[in-house]
């Protein structure tokens, strides 16, 4: 049987068409879960005369016990998804249904294969509201001043989808003022259409987020080796991707040369340093 728990819609912001940030209050409060998890929300389709639900992976991080909170998007082709689209036309106060938070491919990682404390680099892909679970961890590790280096790629096909910009662009300006020794944040978008009109205006990364960790022919080292400052290898980095199968494919290819393996297929010694989780 399905535990689930009704929960009202406290907030909701409309980014674009077919992009929303919506935050949901449990009706009986926030129970525990672990940052990177995700949860379904359900809600009634009067012509199915059913509650039909969906999984979406939670924005908000373990920390913040005020709201569960959701980045979205509505896609209509080729069919449009029962759930989402009742969520675009939800309003506030509305209720729907929360099952209980779930996953465990995107919990981060706290101890080494050996046992050890697991302090490398986080790097951090999201392709897409594939960004969520990172917007997380980054608050996650802001509040609970964990003192590793945190790196989040947000890959968007439009300027306007890359849902928490400001956000990321706030916490690395933050590290900048603070030291990175208190507070080590980076943040690095891509946008895969720059010759579309509408992001006439984008003069950052260009591609999918992927290409980050295309090593370039002259220097032999990938964009984001160029920002963090040194080669990226099991030992120093872990990545955690989440996106369509097409962006995690193209990561694990680029890195498996590096000696990166995922944690569906660790090495000899139970070692990994590439953990992911796919809708789609």
């Amino acid at each position: 049987m399905v535990s689930e728990t009704k929960a009202k819609i406290v907030y909701r912001e409309l980014l674009k068409e077919d992009l929303v940030v919506i935050r949901l209050v449990p009706e009986g409060g926030m129970p525990e879960y672990q940052t990177g998890q995700f949860l379904t929300i359900g809600v009634p389709i009067p012509a199915e005369k059913k509650i039909v639900r969906r999984a979406y992976s939670i924005a908000s991080h373990a920390e913040n016990r005020d709201y569960f909170e959701f980045v979205i998007r509505w896609v209509r082709k080729p069919l449009p998804g029962r759930v989402t689209t009742e969520l675009f036309y939800a309003s506030v106060g509305d209720e729907v249904w929360l099952g209980d938070p779930s996953g465990t491919a995107l919990q981060i990682s706290e101890k080494m294969h050996d046992g050890k404390p697991d302090n490398r680099r986080v790097i951090c892909v999201g392709g897409g509201t594939g960004i969520a679970p990172f917007v997380a961890f980054a608050k996650h590790f802001h509040d609970t001043n964990d003192k590793r280096e945190v790196v989040v790629l947000h890959g968007a096909s439009y300027v306007d989808e890359l849902s928490y910009k400001r956000l990321f662009t706030h916490m690395e300006m933050e590290s900048e003022k603070r030291g990175r020794d208190l507070w080590n944040c980076r943040y690095r978008a891509a946008i895969s259409r720059p010759k579309e009109f509408f992001n006439r205006s984008w003069n950052g990364h260009v591609g999918r987020v992927e290409s980050f960790f295309k090593p370039d022919k002259k220097t032999g080292l990938s964009p984001v080796e160029e920002m963090v400052g040194e080669e990226i290898n099991p030992e120093n980095t872990i990545i955690y991707i989440c996106g369509y199968q097409g962006t995690i494919d193209g990561v694990i290819d680029s890195l498996g040369p590096k000696g990166f393996v995922t944690e569906h297929d660790k090495k000899s010694d139970g070692s990994y340093a590439i953990k992911y989780e796919s809708y789609g």
